[in-house]
This record gives C-alpha cells, structure tokens and sequence, in this order.
C-alpha cells in the first residue's frame, strides 16, 4: 500500500511517500481502507522530534475515515462494508478524569492513518455521521474530541456564558467556536490575522480582536467584558493577559503550548479571584461519544481549509507548520 512515512526527524520536507506491507487485523482488530485523513499540529511535531520516546520510522497521522475491508477474530459490534471514523485516544482506560499509562494516540508510535489502510482495535471506530462527507468526517477526530473536553467535561461550559478562544484558526480552536456558539454561548477570539477573525464572526463569533494591537487587551476588555471560560492551547508569554481578562470565579483550560512556556504567573490574581486553571489533552470514549452526538444533533461541519493528496504531505505539513491554515488541512488516500 502506499503509505506516508517519517523515516528521520528533520521537520515536515522529511517524510516519503512510499510503499509499505498492508497491515493485517488480529484478533479484536479491524482494517479500514482510508478516504480521507487530517492533519493535526500533532503530526508537525513529530516530524521535528519534539515527542518523548519517539520509534521510528512510522506512518504518520491521528484521523481518519474510511470502509471496514476485513475483520480480526472476535469482532462482533463492526461489519465489513461499514463505513466510520477512527477514535484516535487508545487505550484511555476506565476512568473519565485522566487516562490510563498505556494510554496513545495513534500515529504514535502507533502506525497512524496517512495510508491507503490503518488497523486499529474495533472498540475505536463508530459510525460515520451520515451528514458529514468523507473528508468531514476525517477532519473531527482528534481536535474534535479535545474542544469538547475542554469546553465540557473540564470547563464546564453553561448557556450564556461568555467564552473566549486565543488563535482562532487551528483546528481545536474552530470546533471549540462551533460546538460553544451551538450551545448557546458568547464566543470571543483573537488572532494575528483580520481575515480569520472575520471568518470566525462569520460562523458565530461574537467579536475578535488582532493581539498583535498594543492595546488588543483593552480593546477585548471593552468588547466582552470578561471571559466565565478561556480555552487555550496557546501558553507562552501571552498567558498573563488571559488571566486579566477571566472573571473572577472563571475557568481557564489549557490544551496546548504552541506559543512555549508561561514565563510567569501573577498567581494573586489566581487564588484572590478565586480562579480555576485546568489542564486537558484528547478526551475520553464518552467524550468522543458525546461529541458525535453534538455534531449530529446540531448538523454542525468541520471548516475544511485545504485538500491534499496522500503524496503531497510534506507540503500540507508545510502549510500547518507556517499557520497559513483556517480549519483543518485533509489528505485524500488514493485508490
């Protein structure tokens, strides 16, 4: 099969696109021919190295959706000719505040879905939304579940609230817009770019503001007021205003560190406002679950930014790399 393949770790113009053995389900297993897959900020960084305990070489990526072609012994709930998408958290385990140890993320170390066909234990594929398309459905997965753990499970989202989302334009960042103004909140964003801010308020939106402005934290101040949840995967040094700019009693969730570490943090403002700051990463299978069924219940759609095909990953991570993207960048997988 064809296959996209991180043989060294030097950046996104390392990988190949080769041909590889097709994977055999075992026992518990299933085969998906792939449709489509999705690029996640996960894959750029593992082009560059920066995971722990990395083995390669690998196949790259975390999403995808496609058709069952066969099935391992013991397999009873997944038919062949199915067709679904891929819950890309294995292994999380019982509990719903944390996963487990042998908790992964496919696509690493795990061979992952930048191929013509992925094997993966059954109990983490489900039903594709009959409203999505392929490429739709391929792009929710992963940052998909994540938005809505940080915006429910962790931050405790209610109708009405006001919500704020640093560097609207990723992927997390878009769902978490969609899913919050779905049910009912006030959503507001920053961006180094107009354009995305405008396109966020094209899909609800109730403001943005360029934090590249030197007064872009006043001026948000005036807009919203103050944010009761901040979902985050940005850190770095900008952090510190978004604890300005949380209500007391707020909530902030962090997913993410694109922008590097908080250099520091007044934590008097912390405790004395009596504020909560959370930590979160993917979601757990009710998550996912639950998610699905937001996405039907409010025949919401991932904004797709670009469509590749399978041999020109090394450019669409490219893009990823550079923050060109608004929405989520999908490969298409060859016959």
């Amino acid at each position: 099969m064809k296959a996209v393949m991180l043989p060294v770790a030097e950046g996104p113009h390392s990988v190949r696109y080769v041909d590889v053995e097709t994977p055999q389900p075992q026992a518990g297993e299933v085969l998906i021919r792939l449709r489509f897959a999705a690029l996640n900020r996960r894959d750029v960084w593992i082009s560059y190295g920066t995971y722990r305990g990395m083995k390669l070489p690998v196949i790259l990526g975390s999403d995808g959706a496609g058709e069952v072609v066969a099935c391992g012994d013991g397999v009873e709930h997944v038919q062949v000719g199915d067709e679904v998408i891929i819950n890309p958290g294995l292994r999380w385990g019982d509990l719903e505040a944390h996963p487990s140890p042998e908790f992964e993320i496919l696509g690493m170390p795990t061979n992952g879905t930048f191929a013509q066909y992925v094997v993966v234990p059954a109990e983490q594929v489900v039903p594709k939304p009959q409203h999505l398309t392929w490429e739709e459905a391929a792009a929710l997965p992963l940052a998909g579940v994540t938005a809505y753990r940080a915006l429910f499970t962790r931050g405790r989202l209610q109708p009405g609230e006001t919500v704020l989302i640093p560097g609207i334009g990723s992927g997390v960042a878009l769902f978490a817009l969609q899913m919050a103004v779905a049910k009912g909140a006030r959503v507001f964003v920053t961006s180094s770019s107009d354009e995305k801010i405008a396109r966020a308020m094209e899909l609800g939106a109730a403001g943005g503001v360029n934090y590249r402005r030197d007064d872009w934290t006043k001026q948000l101040r005036q807009m919203m007021g103050g944010a009761d949840l901040v979902v985050d995967g940005i850190a770095g040094p900008g952090f510190v205003q978004l604890v300005e700019l949380t209500n007391p009693g707020g909530r902030i969730v962090s997913f993410g560190m694109t922008a590097g570490v908080v250099p520091e943090l007044v934590m008097r403002q912390v405790f004395f406002r009596q504020m909560d700051i959370r930590g979160t990463t993917m979601g757990s299978p009710r998550d996912f679950a639950r998610m699905l069924e937001l996405y039907c219940e409010h025949r919401l759609r991932p904004v797709i930014d670009r469509k590749y095909p399978l041999s020109a990953a090394g450019e669409a991570l490219t893009r990823m790399d550079k923050g060109e993207h608004f929405g989520k960048i999908v490969l298409e997988i060859p016959e």
